[in-house]
């Protein structure tokens, strides 16, 4: 059996072939791989630099109206508010202003109507009295 190694250095040459095509390849994948990546930095600084620009131009005046109309409802709301708690002392203190009117006109109405109404109970008692007794010398 003579070695024949003729077969096994061409083949172990083709797979050395093929080894370096693939580092060939990875290294080619990876430079690719690395120009996309600048590009697409370079695209996001540009795409980052045009949406800068659009804030400065559109967003920041529109924010700045919503900070002013914002600003505007709450000072509405501030007056409103003390408004509200103006209108509802006003009406606490005529409430009370018309319970104690009621309770002064109950007591005055009491105070004349009572004397009123002893007099009629007195009256009565004594006509009561003055027929009862008509009555018994009867």
């Amino acid at each position: 059996m003579t070695a024949d190694l003729g077969t096994t250095n061409l083949l172990l040459g083709i797979m050395a072939a093929v080894s370096v095509l693939e580092a060939l390849v990875i290294i080619g994948a990876g430079v690719a791989g690395f120009m996309v990546y600048k590009k697409m930095m370079v695209l996001t600084g540009q795409v980052m630099t045009l949406a800068q620009g659009i804030e400065a131009r559109q967003v920041a005046p529109a924010m700045m109206r919503v900070n002013a109309i914002l600003d505007d409802v709450k000072g509405v709301t501030a007056t409103v508010k003390q408004e509200t708690e103006r209108v509802d002392n006003a009406i606490h203190s005529t409430i009370d202003r018309i319970d104690d009117t009621a309770d002064r006109v109950r007591s005055n109405v009491r105070a004349k109507t009572s004397s009123i109404a002893a007099f009629v109970r007195g009256a009565r008692a004594v006509v009561e009295g003055m027929l009862h007794r008509s009555e018994v010398r009867t």
